[in-house]
């Protein structure tokens, strides 16, 4: 092997590989834009040698569901996402901007909320950071089973109002994003996810 190619290789520690904690001191930071879901910051770090800026969107957090029926279905919403120009298929999904509210009450509420539909049974799937150049969001994605419709039936304004409900094959969610015509960031983890965890 090429002294070029060894340099490469990393020994994966015995537990598997991790992403690993770390925090440049911060020289200074400010809120350079305050909005109305989340802020922009501006973080000046002392890095190496030297010092660098960072701005990024410092978010609440956010759970999302991947709710699977007895026929192998997956729940999937479409509405419309302005800044991409596009209604795209998701996850119910919503963010962690209740106090003390905890992540799988989150996603039993968004699920409700988002779908009219309920479920007896609720694991953790996977967490991920979905941007983590550019926001500090970590989405909790859980793995809903025993559907059931909700008790009540939500009203929805703006985006939500037109949401197009559908039942799909996790398979063929699947194929959707391996083949590039769902583009979803969490629905492609979702699934690929759910794909694994039904296999094991």
């Amino acid at each position: 092997m090429p002294e070029s190619s060894a340099a490469l290789l990393v020994e994966m520690p015995e537990a598997g590989l991790h992403d690993e904690p770390f925090e440049p001191a911060a020289v200074n930071s400010d809120v350079v834009y305050k909005g109305w879901v989340w802020d922009v910051r501006s973080d000046r770090l002392a890095y190496g040698d030297g010092e660098i800026t960072r701005e990024y969107v410092d978010h609440p957090g956010a759970v999302a569901v991947l709710a699977l029926d007895d026929d192998g279905r997956v729940l999937l919403i479409q509405q419309y996402r302005h800044p991409i120009r596009h209604r795209d298929w998701e996850l119910p999904a919503g963010l962690l901007d209740i106090a003390g509210e905890e992540p799988m009450v989150a996603a039993q509420r968004e699920l409700a909320e988002e779908a009219d539909i309920v479920a007896r049974h609720w694991e953790l799937l996977v967490s991920t950071w979905t941007t983590p150049g550019g926001n500090n969001e970590m989405i909790h994605i859980y793995l809903a089973t025993g559907i059931d419709s909700a008790a009540a039936v939500y009203e929805r304004s703006d985006e939500e109002a037109d949401i197009r409900v559908e039942w799909v094959a996790l398979s063929d969610v699947v194929d959707g994003v391996l083949a590039g015509r769902l583009h979803n960031g969490i629905l492609s983890i979702g699934a690929l996810a759910a794909e694994r965890r039904l296999r094991s």
